[in-house]
């Protein structure tokens, strides 16, 4: 089959829709299928394939001033019916509910084949990258007067359990385009359910993204180390709560001294969680990184004890897929797929999400107990196995046969009634 992937991120960007996008073309082109890949252009060192069975066409942008990452791509129609054709297209897969989700349903409605689209990103909890504060850059103004008063303690936008007008519709127009749609996957059954609480009448599949369990091979940890060494994996931006891992911190680091805590991963919060940092009096204890390469990672994690996440917006959370994978106990919070990689006293706790005490109260329980840490390590390994990603590239694959023949049985129905 030829399979085209319209993605309004990818490689070298590194984040949970690129690698997957990454393993299972990979994967899927080893088994004979032919993938081009549409996205956006980074720079001039842009990798163009990754292999004869997988072309990348790149799309001009420019940036979203408050989030450089983000990337608002030109409507290119000639490269997009370079796209479709360079393979005739079989099935279009749409990774992102951006302008590049929306240019895959128009080239797939155009073209005549099926399209079917992952639900990686909760875009609605993004909302405040749209804010004029952010957009203009006065935020960091802000923060920077707060930061001479030494009054910041919170990172992240105010808590709100409610969801904001801007939110709302947002989530109304993803829906909408994934709506669009032959097929939605969803790579954890928590995104399924509130898809289906919203109402969402496309037939959704569940596919975990999967893990290279090969690359993430862990060993049950026997005991915590101490003073013990806590991590933090990920993109360090305000919708994830790194600045409840924060505070978290500060209150292990009364009762254990000599524990630290290890950021990793770059984004806009960073600055303001490093002066965070400063405030709390915690400078020689947290330590950030910045980006790490990911083939650096196999050998990271193994080197902590615990990982935490505050993140209340993941769909399904490869760090946490690959801290568990490499054998380390986790503490996350009660919100969207955690749970289903976090099962509470089994391979970790969660949270009540935005409560630092509970997460800490929770995070000294597991270093305390080295019989529960061994067990939880142990447990944590048998969850990931589950997420293979050589299993889940097969589910897949039998998607896209099954969508693409669906299709082509339509067209020969209509030419018998024609």
């Amino acid at each position: 089959m030829n399979i085209v992937i319209f993605t309004d991120t990818f490689l070298p960007k590194i984040d949970g829709v690129a690698v997957s996008v990454e393993n299972f073309s990979r994967i899927l082109s080893a088994r004979g299928h032919n993938f081009v890949i549409c996205c956006p252009r980074y720079g001039d060192d842009d990798p163009m394939e990754l292999g004869e069975r997988v072309k990348i066409v790149r799309f001009s942008n420019f940036s979203l001033p408050s989030y450089p990452e983000i990337k608002v791509v030109f409507p290119l129609f000639r490269k997009i019916r370079q796209a479709m054709t360079m393979f005739p297209a079989d099935l279009v897969h749409v990774q992102s509910p951006g302008l590049m989700g929306i240019y895959g349903i128009i080239a797939a409605r155009y073209y005549g084949v099926p399209a079917i689209g992952t639900y990686h990103t909760l875009v609605s909890e993004q909302t405040t990258y749209l804010s004029p504060a952010r957009l203009l850059k006065i935020d960091r103004l802000i923060a920077f007067y707060r930061s001479l008063r030494g009054t910041s303690d919170r990172v992240s936008p105010a808590r709100n359990t409610k969801k904001t007008l801007a939110q709302r519709a947002v989530q109304r127009s993803c829906n909408w385009l994934y709506e669009r749609e032959d097929l939605i996957i969803s790579p954890s059954h928590r995104i399924k359910s509130v898809l289906e609480e919203q109402h969402v009448t496309t037939p959704i599949e569940v596919i975990s993204n999967g893990m290279d369990l090969g690359v993430f091979r862990g060993s049950v940890k026997e005991r915590p180390s101490m003073p013990p060494r806590l991590l933090h994996v990920g993109r360090i931006s305000f919708e994830k709560n790194c600045d409840v891992v924060l505070n978290a911190f500060t209150r292990i680091h009364r009762e254990m001294p000599g524990a630290t805590l290890t950021i990793v991963g770059d984004g806009p919060a960073l600055e303001s969680l490093k002066a965070m940092t400063g405030h709390l009096g915690l400078a020689d204890r947290v330590g950030f990184t910045g980006f790490v390469p990911r083939a650096e990672l196999p050998d990271l994690y193994p080197r902590y004890d615990l990982f935490l996440t505050a993140s209340t917006m993941e769909t399904q959370g490869l760090v946490v897929l690959e801290a568990i994978a490499s054998g380390l106990p986790c503490v996350g919070v009660d919100a969207y797929a955690l749970p289903e990689l976090i099962h509470h006293g089994k391979n970790g706790f969660i949270a009540r999400p935005f409560d630092p005490e509970e997460m800490a109260h929770l995070s000294l329980d597991i270093l305390a107990d080295a019989s529960r840490y061994r067990a939880f390590s142990a447990e944590g390994l048998r969850i990931a196995s589950e997420h293979e990603i050589n299993r889940c590239a097969t589910r897949l694959e039998g998607v896209y046969a099954r969508e693409s023949a669906r299709a082509g049985s339509r067209i020969v129905r209509m030419a018998e009634a024609v």
